[in-house]
């Protein structure tokens, strides 16, 4: 029979693994969609140690836009499919920036955003590629692949 100090002992060394998987299982399968962010979402979402493993589209829109209605939904939808991957097998999040903000104007202007919809792919923290204007979702699933 185990004595009370070694039941002790396994039963923290198994609380330690559940807690470790549990936090490797819930990073890589979460896909999130950050809607209406401000700089500092988009700094966290964006940087490299949050975003190691994911591709993250930042998708910057105004309401006034249509072309914005029409892209945003699709972009949605792709962040909640798990099926959907870019090109090199990453999990896609979605950050979305309205760029009648103030913190969204200046976001825009970083990013030399001149036309809307402007959606940004970030991987490892660096913007890796762009697109400008609403895209099918059979475009914006191309684009993902070439990412």
């Amino acid at each position: 029979m185990l004595s009370v100090t070694a039941a002790l002992r396994s039963a923290r060394s198994q609380s330690a693994v559940i807690r470790s998987v549990r936090a490797f299982h819930a990073s890589q399968l979460t896909r999130e969609h950050y809607p209406n962010a401000n700089i500092g979402t988009f700094q966290r979402v964006t940087s490299s140690a949050d975003s190691e493993g994911r591709l993250v589209l930042v998708d910057f829109y105004a309401d006034w836009c249509k072309p914005c209605h029409m892209l945003s939904p699709i972009l949605e939808d792709i962040s909640k499919d798990p099926d959907v991957k870019s090109g090199s097998g990453r999990p896609i999040d979605v950050v979305t920036v309205n760029t009648e903000s103030d913190e969204g104007f200046q976001l825009g202007q970083r990013y030399k955003v001149r036309a809307l919809p402007t959606v940004i792919a970030f991987r490892d923290g660096k913007d890796v590629m762009q697109f400008v204007g609403a895209l099918p979702a059979t475009g914006v699933r191309d684009f993902l692949q070439k990412v």
